[in-house]
């Protein structure tokens, strides 16, 4: 299971790095603009991407007691990402954070042992009160793969040429 769920984040970063990327490329109004979605621009939906991983990462470390896996975390105590419209140098701030949280990811995934996916992650409401961690970490790489079909989306309106499934990645 810890090999497949690494993969998983390995390909999850290597996705948000093309996103990034061709987000970079955008000028800041074009990236600020309102699109329609829910998270209304192209950056309102990345910082959704990292706020996401980022939140979720807290919950993944309250329910391990795996000191690895917790360190691996530790990087993301520095993360923030801004609220409301963005200035290019706060949109520096949310790639610098998504590529951040990305990493920890990856890491805290590679550090987890086969126990530890079992780990009750304290749930949103009381019924359930909490779900295993394997079924937390499944859930929120279907979260950041429904947003990114968004971007795509938007992209592909755009007529801006991109590929998130041709990703060249060493999984293992």
């Amino acid at each position: 299971m810890n090999t497949n769920n690494t993969m998983i984040a390995r390909y999850n970063q290597a996705a948000n790095a093309v996103v990034l990327e061709l987000l970079n490329k955008l000028s800041n109004d074009e990236r600020e603009k309102d699109r329609g979605s829910y998270y209304k621009s192209l950056s309102g939906l990345a910082r959704h991407l990292g706020g996401a991983t980022f939140f979720f990462s807290g919950m993944y470390k309250a329910a391990v007691t795996n000191a690895a896996a917790i360190k691996a975390l530790a990087p993301l105590e520095t993360v923030q990402f801004p609220e409301g419209n963005l200035t290019e140098a706060q949109w520096a701030q949310v790639a610098a954070g998504i590529a951040s949280v990305d990493k920890a990811l990856v890491d805290f995934c590679a550090a987890l042992t086969d126990d530890d996916f079992n780990a009750p992650v304290k749930w949103f409401t009381d019924n359930p009160p909490t779900v295993p961690l394997s079924f937390m970490l499944n859930g929120l790489m279907a979260h950041n793969t429904h947003h990114r079909g968004q971007i795509s989306q938007i992209l592909d309106e755009l007529k801006i040429e991109h590929d998130f499934s041709g990703i060249d990645v060493t999984f293992c």
